[in-house]
C-alpha cells in the first residue's frame, strides 16, 4: 500500500474516464446487428486489429509471470512463453490466418459447422467446441482478475481490507465492473478502439521502465547479482544457472532472492532444460498447426476485412508486441535481481514473526518495480498503462463470450429467427454473466503460475488434436472431433482439481501431454473411421473455399468432376520454412529486447542483424505470396 501523488491519482482517474468515455462513444458503431457487434462489420483495417491484438495479448498477470520467468531463467526463459505457444502466432501469419478468414464465419464454433456439416456428430462437435471456448473465457478472466488485483491494491491510499489477499479480490473486482461497463456496451468497435489507446500509453510505459533500469543498474552491478549463464540463450542437458553459488556470496538481505530462485527451479521441475525444451517444442507445435483457440484472438482474425489482411494482422502482432513488451519486462527484472532483495528480507522477517514460510513472491516484481522507481505523473502514466493492461486483455476475451452463447447456441438452436434487438440484448446479459463467473473463479486463485500452467498444458492440451486433423485429414468427422474434444475438455478439468493423495502434488500437465495426445488421437481416428464420413457435398465446399494442404484427395478429386481446374495447395513446403524464419524472426525480437536492456551490446547487434535477415526472407516468401483465393 502506497500514497499517490494527486497527479497521479488525477491520470489515472483521466485514463479511466477517457477509456470508458471512448468505449461509449463508439458504442453506436456496434449496434444494429451480430456483425457488427462482434466483427465490427469486417470494416476495420488489418493494422488497428494488429494494434488492438497486440495490445489485449499485453496483460499484466501474464507480464507479471514473464517477468519471474526472466529473473529465476534469463535468457532461457525467452523459450518458456511456448509452452502458450508464443509461436501460434508465426503458423497463423504464414497461412492458418488465410485458411480460418476464408470461412467468412462469425465465431470459432460456427466455422466447425462449415467444416463438418450438420450431421449428428457435426452438431456434436460444434456444442464441444462452444464448451471449450467458453470455459477458455472464463479461465482467462479469471487470470485477468488475478493479477489486476495484485497491482491496484499494492498502489490504492484506501485499503478495502484489513487481510492483504481480500484488499487484492476487492479491488479486482472494482476493476472488473468498470471494465465490463464499456466492453459490453460497445462490442469489438468499443474494444478495438479503447485497445489503441492503451497500446500507445503502455509503449510510454515500457520506454519509461527501460530507461530507469538502464540508468539504474549498471552492467557491473548486474553481473554480480547472477549466476553464470544467466545472459545467455544457449543451454545445454541441464539448465547450468548455479544460483547457489549466487546465495553464498550474497549479503544476507539479498539472498533470500537466490534461495527463491532455486526453490522456484526445484518446484517447477526444469532443471533438465533440454527435456523440458523438447516437450516445449513437440506441444508447441502441435498447438500451433490447430490455429487459433476460440478466443480474442480468433475474433480479431474473422474480423478482417480478407483473408490476405487476417494473414497480416498475426504478423503486425509480432513486430508490435513483442520488443517494447519485453523492454519492460527485462528493465523490471534487471532491478528486481539487484534492488529486491532488502523488501523481500524484510517481508521474510515479518513471515518467519508470523510463523508463516516466505518465498520470493515473483507475481510482486512488476507493482514493486513501479511503486519504487517511478516519479510522481510517470508513476501516474505506468499505473494507467498497467490497467490498460488489463483492460484489453479482460474485454477482448469479454467479447469472445457472447458470440458463442448467442450466435452458436441461442441463434442455431432455439430461435433461429430472433430479432437483432433481441440478441443484442442477450448478448449484454452473457457479458454481464461470465464476468460474474469469472470474479468468482478469480476470487478463488492465488497463484498466476498455475493458472499459466492449467491454461496452457492441460486445457490447450485437451484442445490440440482435434484441431490439428480438422485441417489436414479429410476423414475426420464430427464424431471422431467431438469425441476427442470431450476427452480432451474433461482430462483439463481433472488435472485442473485432482491433486496426489499421498504428496498433494498436482499433475504435471507438461510431462502428461503427451500421452494425453496420443489418447485424443486414437479417438478422434477411431470414433472418424467408425462412423459415416462428413458428407462429401460439404467437404467439396469447405475445401474449395479454404484449399488446406494435407490429406485431402478424395474431396479434390470430386472436386474435379465439377471444376476440371481445381489445383490443390502444394504451399506445404514453402509454409514450413516460413514459418522456421518466424519462429527464428520472433526469437530474436525478443531476445534483442532483453540483450539492450542488460546492455550486452554485441549480442544485440547480432539479434539486430537476425531480425534484418529474416525480414527480408519473408518479403519475398510470405508477402509477396499472399492472396486471398485459393490458385
Amino acid at each position: 500500500m502506497t500514497t499517490l501523488h494527486w497527479i497521479d491519482i488525477a491520470i489515472v482517474a483521466g485514463y479511466i474516464a477517457l477509456t470508458i468515455g471512448v468505449g461509449f462513444w463508439v458504442a453506436k458503431l456496434s449496434s444494429g446487428s451480430l456483425s457488427n457487434y462482434f466483427l465490427a462489420g469486417n470494416k476495420l483495417p488489418w493494422w488497428t486489429l494488429g494494434l488492438s491484438n497486440a495490445s489485449g495479448m499485453f496483460d499484466v498477470a501474464g507480464t507479471m509471470w514473464m517477468v519471474g520467468l526472466l529473473v529465476v531463467y534469463g535468457l532461457k526463459s525467452v523459450f518458456i512463453p511456448w509452452l502458450w505457444p508464443v509461436f501460434n502466432q508465426i503458423f497463423l501469419m504464414m497461412f492458418l490466418a488465410v485458411w480460418l478468414r476464408r470461412s467468412g464465419k462469425l465465431t470459432g464454433a460456427e466455422w466447425i459447422s462449415f467444416r463438418f456439416g450438420e450431421d449428428w456428430g457435426a452438431r456434436s462437435s460444434h456444442l464441444i467446441n462452444v464448451v471449450f471456448a467458453l470455459i477458455m473465457v472464463v479461465g482467462m478472466l479469471a487470470f485477468g482478475f488475478l493479477g489486476i488485483g495484485k497491482l491496484v491494491a499494492e498502489f490504492s491510499p484506501w485499503p478495502l481490507a484489513a487481510d492483504p489477499m481480500l484488499n487484492d479480490k476487492l479491488y479486482g473486482l472494482i476493476v472488473v465492473a468498470l471494465t465490463t461497463v464499456y466492453s459490453v456496451k460497445g462490442g469489438m468497435y468499443s474494444v478495438v478502439m479503447t485497445e489503441i489507446l492503451q497500446f500507445f500509453i503502455k509503449l510510454i510505459v515500457c520506454i519509461a521502465i527501460a530507461w530507469i533500469a538502464m540508468t539504474t543498474v549498471s552492467p557491473e552491478m548486474l553481473k554480480a547479482a547472477i549466476p553464470e549463464g544467466w545472459n545467455q540463450l544457449a543451454f545445454g542437458w541441464t539448465l547450468d544457472l548455479d544460483w547457489q553459488r549466487v546465495a553464498d556470496g550474497a549479503s544476507a538481505e539479498n539472498k533470500v532472492v537466490a534461495t527463491s530462485a532455486i526453490q522456484t527451479i526445484a518446484n517447477e521441475g526444469h532443471s533438465y532444460f533440454a527435456i523440458f525444451m523438447g516437450l516445449m517444442v513437440f506441444q508447441g507445435f502441435f498447438k500451433a498447426m490447430a490455429g487459433p483457440a476460440p478466443n480474442y484472438d480468433m475474433q480479431r482474425l474473422l474480423s478482417a476485412k480478407t483473408p490476405v489482411e487476417a494473414a497480416k494482422i498475426s504478423g503486425f502482432v509480432n513486430l508490435v508486441l513483442l520488443f517494447p513488451r519485453y523492454l519492460m519486462i527485462a528493465g523490471m527484472a534487471v532491478l528486481a535481481v539487484v534492488f529486491i532483495g532488502p523488501y523481500w528480507s524484510q517481508l521474510q522477517a515479518e513471515s518467519m514473526a508470523a510463523g508463516k514460510p516466505f518465498t520470493g513472491d515473483f507475481d510482486a516484481i512488476l507493482p514493486w518495480a513501479v511503486h519504487n522507481y517511478m516519479p510522481p505523473g510517470l508513476l501516474g502514466i505506468a499505473l494507467a498503462g498497467l490497467l490498460s493492461a488489463f483492460m484489453a486483455t479482460y474485454s477482448a476475451s469479454l467479447n469472445a463470450a457472447p458470440a458463442y452463447v448467442v450466435n452458436d447456441i441461442y441463434r442455431k438452436y432455439i430461435k433461429p429467427d430472433a430479432e437483432q434487438k433481441t440478441l443484442m440484448r442477450l448478448s449484454y446479459l452473457t457479458s454481464f454473466l461470465f464476468a460474474v463467473i469469472a470474479a468468482f473463479i478469480g476470487w478463488q486463485l492465488t497463484s498466476i503460475n498455475d493458472v499459466v500452467i492449467w491454461i496452457t498444458t492441460g486445457l490447450y492440451g485437451g484442445y490440440t488434436v482435434a484441431n490439428v486433423v480438422k485441417w489436414y485429414w479429410w476423414r475426420l468427422n464430427g464424431t471422431g472431433y467431438a469425441a476427442s474434444m470431450a476427452l480432451g475438455v474433461v482430462a483439463a478439468m481433472w488435472m485442473a482439481v485432482y491433486k496426489d493423495p499421498v504428496t498433494g502434488a498436482a499433475i504435471d500437465g507438461l510431462a502428461a501431454f503427451p500421452w494425453l495426445f496420443l489418447a485424443c488421437l486414437a479417438v478422434a481416428v477411431i470414433g472418424s473411421l467408425i462412423t459415416k464420413p462428413t458428407d462429401m457435398e460439404t467437404l467439396k465446399v469447405f475445401y474449395k473455399k479454404t484449399r488446406p494442404w494435407g490429406l485431402w484427395g478424395p474431396v479434390l478429386n470430386t472436386l474435379r468432376e465439377d471444376e476440371p481446374e481445381a489445383q490443390p495447395n502444394r504451399d506445404f513446403g514453402r509454409d514450413m520454412f516460413n514459418c522456421l524464419i518466424g519462429v527464428v524472426w520472433q526469437t530474436a525480437l525478443t531476445a534483442s529486447a532483453i540483450f539492450l536492456i542488460i546492455r550486452e551490446m554485441d549480442k544485440f547487434y547480432i539479434t539486430v542483424a537476425v531480425i534484418v535477415v529474416c525480414t527480408a526472407v519473408m518479403k519475398f516468401t510470405w508477402w509477396d505470396r499472399l492472396r486471398d483465393e485459393p490458385a
